[in-house]
């Protein structure tokens, strides 16, 4: 046993001894950061303008601040941009976080000097939990990959910013930085396919223990490896025991992931944002991932049906169901406030609070009134692909076609395979036939003669690839919208 696994036994007790003085008691560690985050900001200037001076109980809260998203915020960040202090939190920000908005542009998420540690410690806490549960510790002595954006960092105004997965690599802890691939020259190269070339470079004759990253350009990095090689991952790295995951949904990679390294391995799925680390999964024998109810963050639960209401309902974390899908409102100590950062959730279990991501407010498709959204067409593909254990899936997107050349309207899937399933017929058949049950607007609409069932096009050997790259978003923390309610994707998709 090294060093680092050694000490990562009696420290891993310490961080789970102290995580259950919170995870039983969520709650109220919810509510006493809503009320130190008012006391702390009470002196800004968003203090200010929403009285926080009168602010006592959460229905005074909801009453002061209200629900809103980055053009709401826009006139705050901006001041902090022009060089004012106290804005939205005390001081300044310490980094902004860069990341692409649909309408807004580039957005500027700040990052302060109390809630760094919500991003850094969370993600240690992460593995920690998983040798303390499993015993295993070894893969901290062997080298270690984290597929992330440039570390590179400019300025906007006098504030150091950059992407959050390149601010976090100044962070990483110093006990881990020896062991820490690819090298920092390497992780600067902004082009995608150059980089991964370096990466593959620096990391094939390494005796690699864990893999981080988005799962579709994890795979990108194991298919160059393979075709380097002509070895499966295993071969090629032995000793690799931990894959580290999130951005997107794991299941429809699994599959494929798995065949290319060649047997299963322990995973581990995270569930940070650029505004904050949400959850993490503390068990490799429970669903869902824990709430991190004590880090930072007050966050709040809108029923996805109510979010596009003028007055939509805001639950604390003691008012929201299993079962149920809600909006993500967070409220932090870098002065997000009311903040919706677009994705949905769904509560697995409440003691201890659970959660599943299960898409994007603004991802879905309800071009007919169907709001079909993220965790949907997953569970149909998934129900599919169980049917037809051959078909592997490289990536999917899904969008209306509301005015076909003849026939009824239809949901397009557009989808790039590694292996096509024998049955394409039966393949779409079965993804309708559970979208059907799993949605009952949807299926409302194909028995009414609405819609016809959905079609499958199928797209050619790297068509994700290159329409990520024709749109400059190839790598790092990328990701493709499963879902749109309109055909902009879908389109340069068949077209390329």
């Amino acid at each position: 046993m090294g060093f680092r696994s050694f000490l990562s036994k009696p420290l891993s007790q310490f961080i789970v001894n102290r995580q259950q003085d919170w995870v039983y008691s969520a709650p109220a560690a919810q509510h006493q950061w809503r009320k130190k985050l008012i006391e702390t900001a009470r002196t800004t200037a968003f203090g200010r303008d929403h009285f926080f001076k009168d602010v006592a109980s959460y229905d005074d809260f909801k009453q002061a601040v209200p629900v809103r998203d980055y053009e709401d915020l826009k006139g705050y960040i901006q001041q902090i941009i022009d060089g004012q202090d106290d804005i939205l939190w005390p001081g300044k920000p310490i980094y902004f976080a860069k990341t692409s908005g649909t309408t807004s542009g580039t957005k500027y998420i700040p990052i302060s000097k109390d809630s760094i540690s919500n991003h850094i410690n969370s993600a240690r806490d992460a593995l920690l939990n998983y040798v303390h549960e499993t015993g295993k510790a070894e893969f901290l002595d062997k080298k270690l990959i984290f597929l992330s954006g440039s570390p590179v960092l400019d300025t906007k105004g006098s504030v150091p910013t950059g992407r959050l997965s390149g601010i976090s690599n100044h962070h990483v802890p110093a006990y881990l930085r020896t062991n820490q691939l690819p090298s920092y020259e390497t992780n600067c190269i902004e082009e995608w396919e150059e980089k991964l070339e370096r990466i593959i470079d620096e990391t094939i004759s390494q005796p690699m223990s864990l893999i981080s990253g988005i799962p579709p350009w994890v795979q990108m990095y194991f298919d160059r490896i393979i075709a380097r090689t002509g070895k499966p991952i295993k071969d090629v790295f032995p000793e690799f025991q931990l894959f580290v995951y999130g951005g997107v949904n794991f299941e429809p990679y699994r599959a494929k992931l798995y065949e290319s390294i060649g047997k299963k391995i322990d995973s581990i799925e995270m569930y940070p944002a650029s505004e904050g680390f949400i959850a993490y999964q503390d068990s490799q024998h429970a669903e869902g991932l824990l709430l991190l109810a004590d880090t930072g963050i007050f966050f709040e639960f809108i029923p996805t049906e109510e979010f596009f209401n003028e007055n939509p309902t805001r639950l604390s974390l003691e008012e929201v169901e299993v079962g149920k899908n809600y909006a993500l409102i967070i409220n932090n100590n870098a002065g997000l406030w009311g903040y919706s950062i677009g994705d949905t959730v769904k509560f697995v279990s409440k003691n201890p609070y659970r959660l599943l991501v299960t898409g994007r407010i603004k991802h879905f498709i309800s071009a007919f009134g169907e709001h079909v959204i993220g965790e949907e067409v997953e569970k149909a593909l998934k129900y599919a692909m169980e049917r037809q254990p051959e078909t592997e899936v490289v990536e999917f997107t899904v969008a209306p076609m509301v005015t076909p050349s003849e026939g009824l309207p239809y949901h397009e899937w557009l989808i790039e395979f590694a292996t096509a399933p024998n049955d394409l017929q039966r393949f779409a058949f079965d993804i309708d036939q559970r979208l059907a049950k799993l949605n009952v607007y949807y299926d409302d609409l194909i028995s009414g003669s609405i819609l016809r069932p959905l079609k499958i096009t199928s797209l050619p050997k790297n068509a994700f690839i290159d329409y990520m790259r024709s749109q400059g978003k190839l790598g790092g923390q990328n990701k493709v919208p499963r879902l749109a309610n309109d055909r902009k994707i879908a389109d340069s998709l068949v077209k390329s």
